[in-house]
């Protein structure tokens, strides 16, 4: 079998155990809900480890908001050069937060899988699909 690098997986969201199964069901962007997996199609990992197992993809997605304001509000000053308006950093901020929910939704949740839980979830390339699997 193919080994699929731990960095197009993140990327892809695609499950921490066999790298081809995607972990949510709908493209990130889009009309659709961002509904996720409780299971990888293509080998049966069970996303959610335990009961409440996602809030702490709460605190990975509220680290991921601070980065992203904190570099929105210095692009606002680099590109602006405005030191007086609070509405004008309010409005960029507001706006810089809908827009990346989805990805911070989706990313934090994958951070999780990958980064914070590496004891539970191991690679396993050779693993067979289940049976039905469409690809």
């Amino acid at each position: 079998m193919k080994k699929v690098a731990k960095s197009y997986a993140m990327l892809h969201a695609k499950c921490p155990r066999c790298r081809k199964g995607n972990m949510f069901a709908n493209s990130m962007y889009g009309f659709h809900t961002q509904k996720m997996n409780d299971v990888c199609p293509y080998c049966g990992f069970v996303f959610e480890q335990e009961p409440g197992y996602f809030y702490v993809a709460m605190y990975a997605s509220y680290a991921l908001n601070v980065a992203e304001i904190v570099a929105t509000v210095i692009a606002t000053y680099v590109f602006t050069q405005n030191t007086t308006s609070p509405w004008l950093y309010i409005s960029v901020i507001f706006g810089m937060t809908l827009i990346l929910a989805p990805f911070n939704f989706r990313y934090s949740r994958v951070m999780l899988l990958y980064w914070l839980t590496p004891k539970w979830v191991k690679y396993q390339p050779d693993i067979k699909p289940l049976p039905g699997y469409k690809g």
